[in-house]
């Protein structure tokens, strides 16, 4: 079994254009969460959410590469050029041929559905444009992404709602750990902040109007992000070799079906893979210093996973930390896991344990240390990563130090 280790880190999201950016403002608890600016935004009941300010386009691709790229696609691209350059890894020879990409989203290519649509529904045209399909489907970002840097081995998307992106570090992980390669590029990304996209999750009734309160006694819903993280995963004794820079180390996953309900979570299911990615890891609970949880501010989830980590932690459950940056940067859905692992790595590499921003009032159902609103120093050796989706799919990542 081959140790895993990631080198290099990128993202695109509200809180930053890149990662540093990001970890910095994860430290100063800063809110990435405003009045959004969409098409036909006056007719949305909700108007907020984790947008990416000031992104144009045309100042990273041509007009082709704009022509084929979703917007889930153009922040994935970016992502991956960061955690690329940061890793120094050169994807050549036989390297090349045995690298690849594993990347999650839920929605996929949402605003080239949204945009079309319109020109067929609304604008009554018979035609749209040829490259719609090749555009809006889910695995183009992780296509674009192995085009773009000589990838020629597994490629693949991962679709499993809320938890695609641990899905999709979990399959990079263990085609690492298991021989099959020496490095991928891995993580994910999403783009639903169209009307077409805000309106469908409306519908659940699930969604905050005016902020995102996980753990909170007073939370009233989600609020929806967008964007993308992208990590390079690699062999360590690869990575050692030429001398790479080592964020931290994946040591295990696991995921688990609550095999339940469409939408409800349930308490054995997300508790199940919890503890499996505690065994996958070798590490015992008293080890964990931090989590990165779920955390989605609905009143069903945070309750639910508060009592899967008391389950699990037992009396190691006061003395962990567990926070949730959907306060900061909302729910990214397919992408959310993804860029949550920014803070994981900070946690072990730099010491800051991100906080739960809005936090208002305790909950009796959420009793453990949710590191409230203001960022926390902390030296911890291991963390956990958790992602929940809809459909009671689970994934849970374990990382520690070098």
């Amino acid at each position: 079994m081959k140790r895993v280790v990631i080198t290099g880190q990128g993202t695109v999201n509200a809180l930053g254009m890149n990662a540093p950016d990001t970890c910095a403002a994860l430290a100063e608890g800063r809110c990435g969460i405003s009045a959004i600016n969409v098409r036909d935004v006056e007719r949305l009941s909700i108007r907020i959410g984790g947008q990416v300010r000031g992104f144009e386009p045309e100042d990273y691709f041509n007009r082709q590469q704009i022509a084929l790229y979703d917007r889930f696609t153009q922040f994935t691209v970016l992502a991956a050029r960061e955690a690329i350059a940061q890793s120094g890894i050169d994807f050549s020879g036989d390297l090349a041929l045995e690298a690849g990409v594993v990347l999650g989203t839920a929605g996929g290519g949402v605003n080239t559905w949204d945009e079309n649509y319109r020109t067929v529904y609304e604008d009554g045209k018979n035609r749209v444009h040829p490259f719609v399909v090749p555009k809006l489907m889910n695995n183009a970002a992780a296509s674009h992404v192995s085009m773009e840097n000589n990838l020629m081995g597994p490629s693949f998307s991962v679709s499993t709602a809320c938890s695609s992106s641990n899905h999709a570090m979990g399959q990079a992980f263990h085609l690492i750990r298991g021989g099959v390669t020496r490095a991928m590029v891995t993580g994910g990304s999403e783009a639903m902040l169209s009307f077409g996209g805000i309106k469908a999750w409306e519908g659940l009734r699930v969604m905050s109007r005016d902020a995102c309160r996980p753990f909170s006694a007073n939370r009233n819903g989600m609020v929806q992000g967008e964007g993308a993280a992208v990590f390079v995963f690699e062999e360590y004794e690869h990575a050692r070799a030429r001398g790479a820079e080592i964020l931290a180390e994946v040591v295990g996953f696991a995921m688990t079906s609550d095999a339940a309900d469409i939408v409800m979570p349930s308490k054995q299911g997300a508790a199940r893979a919890i503890a499996g990615a505690l065994r996958d890891a070798r590490l015992n609970p008293d080890q964990i210093g931090y989590i990165n949880a779920h955390g989605t501010g609905t009143a069903a989830n945070d309750k639910t996973e508060c009592a899967a980590v008391a389950d699990v932690f037992g009396a190691h459950s006061d003395a962990l930390m567990i926070s949730s940056t959907k306060s900061m940067h909302g729910h990214l859905i397919g992408g959310t896991g993804a860029v949550e692992l920014l803070a994981c790595i900070m946690a072990l590499k730099d010491g800051i344990i991100a906080p739960t921003i809005g936090y208002e009032e305790p909950d009796p159902e959420c009793a453990l240390d949710v590191v409230p609103n203001e960022a926390r120093e902390a030296q911890v050796d291991a963390v956990l990563s958790n992602a929940f989706a809809f459909g009671g799919l689970n994934a849970v990542l374990a990382l520690q130090k070098v």
